[in-house]
């Protein structure tokens, strides 16, 4: 793949993207066949059928690329650009037929094997309110075809702000105290189930901010660098020892505010 093909590649992960939200649609109302189920997560047998439709998609396009997804990997190893891929984020809203769930991809490219990747291409689909969040390098974040820009709001006590408890139990003690402190300084807090929606929210100015922690790379790559291009701020940092990421993206103007209230918090659990 060249750079002069991220415009394709976009092209291709809408295409893809509104393929795996048709199937969603098309079972919304079935009976779903549950692979494996935890306390506070499910796997659907859905969640591979629409993860393979999108590589067959992506694949077919860019043969020489990779997909990373939270159902695999597939592709060539190794390759120089990436497709990270969540077939269905918010599986568990998906299965009690709560209607926000979303697809969601990315596409990353690295300068060589020792380099980190960078996100090129985000795209995120909601298949029931049909939204379609956007972005590539270079370009502004677009919904429906329209330009969104994150928020300008400075006060927290204006600021609407979501809140994401993962499916371990370290996240639920970590964030059930940012919660509580938190909730008490903003307008209003909001617990949607879907990261990759919950960021395009706050890229569209809908949310302010989003706070989790425990999520894994394709949760949030593609709705991340759509809120960097919307101009808002998509903070996050690894957490040692393992492949998820606590994180803090917000419209820009409110991380040191909220980072203050979150950090005193946690060391008062």
């Amino acid at each position: 793949m060249k750079t002069s093909e991220i415009p394709k590649a976009l092209a291709c992960a809408v295409r893809a993207a509104r393929q795996a939200g048709s199937l969603m649609r098309r079972n919304q109302t079935l009976a779903k066949k549950i692979n494996q189920q935890s306390q506070h997560d499910i796997k659907l047998e859905l969640d591979v059928r629409c993860q393979k439709l999108i590589e067959k998609t992506l694949l077919s396009a860019f043969p020489h690329s990779a997909v990373l997804g939270e159902e695999g990997v597939a592709g060539v190893a190794g390759a120089d650009w990436r497709w990270v891929v969540d077939p269905i984020d918010g599986t568990v809203n998906f299965t009690y037929g709560i209607p926000h769930a979303c697809v969601s991809i990315a596409l990353q490219t690295r300068a060589s094997a020792s380099a980190d990747f960078v996100t090129v291409v985000g795209v995120v689909y909601d298949p029931f309110c049909d939204e379609l969040f956007t972005a590539m390098r270079g370009g502004p974040a677009l919904l429906n075809g329209r330009r969104i820009h994150a928020s300008r709001k400075k006060e927290l006590a204006e600021a609407i702000v979501a809140i994401g408890f993962s499916k371990e139990e370290a996240a639920l003690r970590e964030n059930l105290p940012v919660f509580n402190a938190m909730v008490r300084k903003v307008r209003k807090m909001r617990i949607m189930g879907s990261a990759a929606l919950s960021l395009s929210y706050v890229a569209a100015g809908r949310f302010d901010a989003y706070i989790e922690s425990g999520i894994h790379l394709w949760d949030i790559a593609a709705a991340g660098f759509i809120l960097e291009r919307a101009g808002g701020e998509f903070w996050r940092r690894p957490i040692p020892g393992s492949q998820k990421y606590r994180m803090l993206p917000n419209n820009g103007l409110l991380r040191r505010k909220l980072e203050r209230i979150a950090t005193t918090a946690r060391k008062l659990r």
